[in-house]
């Protein structure tokens, strides 16, 4: 039962080191490369920095999704998946999926480039577009954290 421990403190500080850095970028990076002057330096420093975030995100997402699966497994949990009390366990798996393909998907084949594209057009609609991006999916993180939290402990809506 001690791995079921080691794997519950590997999803939490995976979720923390993740969501935590979604919240950096999108509360502290995009407003401040926002107000650079220069549009090719806004480019080229967005970039800069969140590719090193990208490989963090990369692992703490891997992390979080083999963590979370063990979890399920070990607990032999599956069933909660077909219990609405459980939404914070679909939510889960719903927000990790969504990174997971923007991180391993979308954004080595198609997101990159398209990036560079819009952003050499119209820089300040790039980031504007970007910044509402990463407001939504923090806002779902942040519920779902707060649901995982609340329902993991014995609070659910409706019970």
């Amino acid at each position: 039962m001690k791995d079921y421990y080691l794997a519950r403190v590997l999803h939490v500080v995976g979720v923390v080191l993740w969501i935590g850095g979604v919240a950096f970028v999108t509360a502290v990076l995009l407003p401040a490369v926002k107000r650079m002057r220069e549009p090719d330096e806004r480019v080229k420093f967005f970039e800069k920095v969140e590719a090193g975030f990208a490989r963090q995100a990369r692992v703490t997402t891997l992390l979080t999704g083999l963590s979370g699966f063990y979890l399920v497994r070990s607990l032999r949990a599956w069933d909660r998946f077909a219990d609405a009390h459980y939404w914070w366990m679909h939510a889960m798996v719903l927000v990790w999926g969504l990174f997971t393909l923007m991180l391993f998907v979308l954004e080595p084949l198609w997101l990159h480039r398209w990036f560079q594209a819009r952003a050499q057009r119209d820089p300040e609609g790039t980031f504007s577009i970007i910044a509402r991006m990463h407001w939504v999916l923090l806002a779902v993180s942040v519920i779902t954290i707060a649901g995982a939290a609340a329902g993991s402990h014995g609070w659910s809506f409706g019970r």
